[in-house]
């Protein structure tokens, strides 16, 4: 090796020992430039084991350089100095990632005729000063089994033991000590091991951006079930138990999930040039094209997979190598007093199953878990195994649909969601999942993939921490809650498509409630709450639930009053599943809000039938080419229009027509024509004096005036009049409608005969307008004389419908609230009946 010979040469020449650790310093920062072209073409555990090779190759290269420099030409054999240089942890068993700590254990015998501390000393100092990240430990042979019993840790590490360099005799005395230790009370070592075990599990749960060492189904993980079996069987490696423990599929099931985890973790240990084990948004897609994925989202799943993978084979084979040590003669009465059939126990909260009890068949497993209490439950890493291998065959008969429907009728089902999705089998019972199994959502949202959200909003809907929502849950009726469940266990099922996936997830959900024998009713009211469960936290969190535009919009898609309660439960769950702190007392409030506005305007059918004819114009609008062309801002203004009458009463292309002719009025613009009568339209943003515009042009008859205000103050009015004017007299009409425009210009009227019971005034109509009509006999001036009293006392009119016959004037008018509306508005009733 090039360096060796480059180390001997400046030991020749009597270098310092600055030099020489400047000469290793140069070579490691030069080999680890370097691990980018070799990760390219060594992956996985092979890159791994190259990496620990070059290590041990510089460690015993630096032990060399030491003993050499210490003894000169009087070096002895490397055997007979009693020092033994061993890996531990990762290092030892091959597997240490790039930018890991080594973590070595120097092991010496005390003999007089050779200094070890010095040795010792010197090389630690080299491998220091040469950039090397070491966690080393240094021992005697003789205080190896007393160190071991003093913390489990030192332990664990001395059970992954591996020879570097030194005295191979002095690692022979070693490994007598760690045979020594690994029978040293196995019991309460691998008990203290499921512990810390369990301790780390409950700090790092399953996620989509997983720490790829301690989260579950992390490297931690497979060491675990590693260091309990090496502790029972003294292997070397988990494949030597294939045939023993497991079969070699399940082994290479298992291997090919460890293989992935070990290719992310060093890719992302290269790229970010540090000890990155957590495998966070921003790093995936680089990663995933380090190890050749085209498709990030696809790395992720297989990432989520394989944590999955790991999780449910360790947590299996952990507990099969465990029976042994916790086989108590005292607990055989307990057991055959918790026995729930065959090979089946209830104990402590906890189910298990005998390893001599054969996979379930799909109907036998439902009924058995149907028959248990309804209380929270454990499931021990014996049954496990006998769901992950249950026999399921598909499609299901009625009978396994009424078992699942008595699962969903449980108190708390979400637990039996969560074994199935542990045990790999959940898409198998619930067909819908099998597009979202393992599918991770970047959103800046969720923090689970699909299906552990969808397990997650399952178990917040079954444990309503918020008094109101956890009553209006129990008042429902025993279905209601059950296609509640099945509705949060679904609503997300259509993920992983290109269309809408709720649209997706309301056709998923129908079929699956059908197996059911639901009512047709409750089916429909499941498909609407699929369809739109994102919509009531959307309009809560992003829109003005004050307004009433808003409102009736939401409840036109929402319908019915009890689709408000069940919508209002579901989206309590929704966002309660997605983890952390998302649901807060912030948005808790508006939804609550939202709730209590949106009940009230349940009972005004109209106006949500209005709402929900309006919702299906501007569908159409927004998805017609003419609309599409359309700067964003206008189409955004556009859909901003306060009032529906104004989409009823225009056709699609009129609307577009009218909103782009008002993006570019500064004052006011007006155009008409003659067809089967005279018809003037007006767009205006500055004051138009609407009482002398109607009286100048009585002589016309006015049959219809609509009035609509659309956006950044712009007003539009419609006219209609019976006759048709001659051509001569059209410049006269054009300069009376400038004219309008001067709010100073007056037009004497005859005061029409109108009684007070012709009037109808409702100023809570709604929040924002109140309503004003007139219902009387049609005579001559009639709605110029009502605009200009209106004028007179600077009441705005919102909107105005008028209805002309021959005998009779229906006019309606949405006033604009202010401050003063009640009263000018009783000041204006007064002078139209004569009493002003």
């Amino acid at each position: 090796m090039q360096l060796e010979i480059q180390i001997e040469d400046l030991i020749e020449k009597q270098a310092s020992d600055f030099e020489i650790s400047k000469l290793f310093k140069s070579y490691i920062n030069e080999y680890l430039s370097s691990l980018d072209d070799i990760f390219v073409n060594n992956q996985g555990k092979d890159f791994l084991v190259k990496h620990t090779k070059s290590l041990d190759s510089i460690i015993s290269i630096m032990y060399k350089t030491v003993t050499r420099k210490m003894f000169g030409n009087y070096l002895p054999m490397k055997s007979s100095i009693p020092i033994a240089i061993i890996a531990l942890g990762s290092y030892g068993r091959e597997q240490l990632c790039v930018h890991s700590d080594i973590d070595l254990m120097i092991v010496h015998q005390d003999i007089d005729a050779y200094n070890t501390s010095a040795i010792i000393e010197k090389l630690l100092y080299l491998a220091w000063d040469a950039g090397l990240k070491l966690g080393h430990r240094v021992h005697s042979v003789n205080d190896l089994f007393k160190s071991s019993r003093d913390d489990i840790t030192i332990k664990s590490a001395f059970l992954e033991s591996r020879f570097i360099a030194g005295s191979h005799f002095t690692w022979t005395e070693v490994e007598q000590q760690l045979n020594r230790i690994r029978h040293d009370n196995p019991k309460e070592f691998i008990l203290a091991k499921i512990d810390e075990s369990n301790i780390r599990r409950k700090k790092h749960p399953i996620s989509m951006q997983p720490n790829l060492k301690e989260s579950i189904g992390g490297l931690r993980d497979s060491q675990v079930l590693f260091w309990i079996a090496k502790t029972k069987y003294n292997i070397k490696t988990l494949k030597d138990l294939i045939g023993t423990l497991f079969s070699d599929q399940e082994y290479r099931e298992y291997r090919v999930s460890l293989e992935l985890l070990f290719r992310a973790r060093s890719a992302l240990h290269v790229l970010t040039s540090k000890q990155q084990d957590t495998l966070i948004l921003e790093y995936i897609p680089q990663v995933a094209k380090m190890l050749g994925y085209d498709n990030y989202i696809r790395f992720a799943k297989d990432i989520i997979q394989s944590g999955w993978r790991i999780n449910n084979f360790s947590q299996i084979f952990i507990k099969k190598v465990l029976r042994s040590y916790l086989y108590d003669n005292s607990n055989i009465k307990q057991l055959r007093n918790s026995r729930v059939q065959k090979g089946i126990y209830l104990c402590n909260d906890t189910l298990f199953a005998s390893y001599n009890v054969e996979p379930f068949k799909i109907n036998d497993l439902l009924s058995l878990l149907v028959s248990l209490e309804d209380r929270d439950i454990n499931f021990d890493g014996s049954f496990l195994r006998v769901v992950t291998y249950a026999s399921i065959y598909h499609p299901f008969k009625a009978k396994t649909y009424s078992f699942i429907k008595q699962i969903f009728s449980k108190k708390d089902s979400y637990q039996f969601f969560q074994l199935f999705y542990d045990c790999g089998i959940l898409h198998e019972i619930f067909g819908a999942f099998k597009k979202v199994k393992y599918l991770p959502q970047f959103d800046g949202y969720h923090q689970y993939s699909v299906d552990i959200h969808s397990i997650k909003c399952v178990e917040a809907l079954e444990n309503i921490k918020d008094p109101y929502i956890n009553e209006l849950y129990n008042s429902l009726k025993d279905d209601e809650k059950i296609v509640l469940k099945i509705v949060t266990l679904y609503h997300d099922s259509g993920k992983g498509r290109k269309q809408d996936h709720s649209e997706i997830g309301a056709k998923l959900v129908a079929p699956f409630l059908r197996e059911f024998k639901f009512k047709e009713d409750l089916i429909q009211r499941a498909e609407t709450l699929v369809k739109h469960h994102i919509l009531m936290s959307s309009i809560a969190f992003n829109e003005n639930i004050y307004s009433e535009k808003t409102i009736y919009k939401f409840m036109s898609r929402v319908k019915t009053q009890k689709n408000l309660t069940l919508l209002y439960i579901l989206t309590y769950a929704d966002i309660n599943g997605v983890g952390g702190s998302v649901y807060n007392s912030f948005n808790a409030n508006l939804l609550r809000q939202l709730y209590d506005i949106s009940k009230q305007a349940s009972n005004d059918v109209q106006r949500i039938s209005d709402a929900s004819k309006r919702v299906k114009i501007e569908k159409r609008l927004q998805n017609g080419d003419d609309f599409l062309k359309l700067p964003r801002t206008l189409q955004k203004k556009i859909l901003q229009i306060e009032s529906n009458l104004f989409f009823f009463s225009h056709k699609l292309d009129e609307i577009i027509h009218v909103a782009s002719l008002a993006k570019s009025v500064t004052t006011y613009n007006y155009s008409y024509k003659i067809e089967n009568g005279f018809h003037i339209s007006i767009i205006k943003r500055v004051d138009l004096n609407i009482g002398y515009l109607i009286g100048k042009l009585n002589f016309l008859n006015i049959v219809s005036m609509q009035i609509y205000t659309l956006f950044d103050g712009l007003k539009y009015f419609k006219l209609e009049f019976i006759e048709e004017p001659s051509r001569d007299i059209l410049s006269n009409i054009e300069e009376i409608i400038d004219d309008s425009f001067d709010m100073s210009k007056k037009v004497v009227i005859k005061k029409p005969n109108i009684e007070s019971k012709n009037i109808y005034l409702d100023y809570e109509h709604s929040k924002d307008y109140a309503n004003f009509s007139v219902n009387t006999t049609n005579q001559n001036g009639l709605l110029a004389y009502i605009l200009l009293v209106i004028d007179n006392y600077s009441v705005n009119i919102a909107t105005a419908k008028i209805f002309t016959t021959k005998t009779r004037a229906k006019d309606t008018f949405l006033i604009e609230k202010n401050t003063n509306v009640r009263d000018n508005m009783q000041k204006v009733v007064k002078e139209l009946v004569n009493q002003g």
